[in-house]
């Protein structure tokens, strides 16, 4: 089976990549600047925002793996108006030129709380971009994860970010809210690749949209007190109230290379977890999954 994987050169599409390929699938990953690749995978060069760079990859292809995305936890370069550009209109150019060059089936990368009338322009532009591949011909399955964890992910990293952004000299943590007011359900990438890899390979899973999250929830005060245990480094959370942080965030947000604004501090408002775990519906067992202690050392 021919698969294209948009987004293949990122963190998640590499671990795909080479898992499709492993499983004897002619892989290509598509990105906007390749990077190496796993042996036995095709890099094409295009950017989902034009749809003229990306048709001449996707044809011919059975199967689209959309894995493009920005990421919540930081404004991108471009303002907040990117995530309508490279979510919702790059999987209209994904789907359109799936359906022209011939492709069967269409695997999209969502997100929890998508929602085309959502809080932020992340969530907003997740939930439009779903509805572009539910009205398509294509047979397609969405995939709405929590924070994904693992080697070359960046949601450890954001923790440390947080520190120097609002704590950069004083060993004193600030977290917004005291770090209890958002929660995780972060899942291990070799967790999830398994299920993406399943959703390409047959139409079991055809027109399902499935919420997969790790197996325990954690606040952001839970997840940073595991980063900084790893490290054997001690600190002291103190809570920095939302009301505060929003209006730091809000302003600084507008201060020309700060990586959060208002938009991020509304995304640590609210959970980040999945109604019903749906991870059984690919024969998985969450006491099984990697937890992020165990990934860390400190379980």
């Amino acid at each position: 089976m021919k698969v294209l994987v948009a987004g293949g050169g990122g963190f998640i599409g590499s671990y795909l990549c080479r898992a499709l390929a492993d499983g004897g699938h002619d892989v290509t990953a598509l990105s906007r600047s390749p990077n190496d690749v796993p042996e036995g995978v095709t890099s094409a060069t295009g950017d989902v925002t034009a749809y003229d760079s990306i048709e001449p990859a996707v044809e011919g292809h059975d199967v689209v793996v959309n894995l493009v995305a920005l990421s919540p936890l930081f404004e991108p370069k471009g303002g907040n108006e990117m995530h309508d550009r490279v979510h919702r209109g790059g999987t209209e150019n994904l789907v359109r030129a799936a359906e022209a060059g011939g492709a069967s089936r269409f695997v999209q990368m969502s997100a929890l709380g998508a929602d085309p009338n959502g809080d932020t322009a992340y969530i907003r532009s997740k939930g439009q971009a779903e509805g572009i591949v539910r009205e398509s011909d294509l047979e397609w399955t969405i995939f709405r994860p929590s924070v994904v964890f693992g080697d070359g992910g960046e949601f450890v990293g954001f923790t440390k970010r947080l520190k120097k952004m609002f704590a950069p000299v004083v060993p004193m943590y600030p977290l917004p809210g005291g770090g209890n007011r958002t929660r995780f359900q972060p899942i291990h990438v070799e967790d999830l690749v398994p299920m993406l890899v399943a959703a390409a390979e047959t139409d079991d899973h055809a027109g399902e949209t499935y919420e997969v999250g790790g197996p325990e929830v954690l606040t952001l005060r839970e997840v940073t007190d595991l980063v900084y245990e790893a490290e054997r480094k001690g600190i002291t959370i103190v809570p920095l109230p939302m009301p505060l942080a929003k209006v730091g965030l809000t302003v600084l947000g507008a201060v020309p290379g700060f990586p959060m604004g208002a938009d991020q501090y509304r995304s640590l408002s609210f959970d980040n977890t999945a109604a019903e775990n749906d991870v059984g519906a690919f024969g998985i067992d969450e006491s099984e999954m990697t937890t992020l202690a165990s990934y860390l050392g400190v379980a």
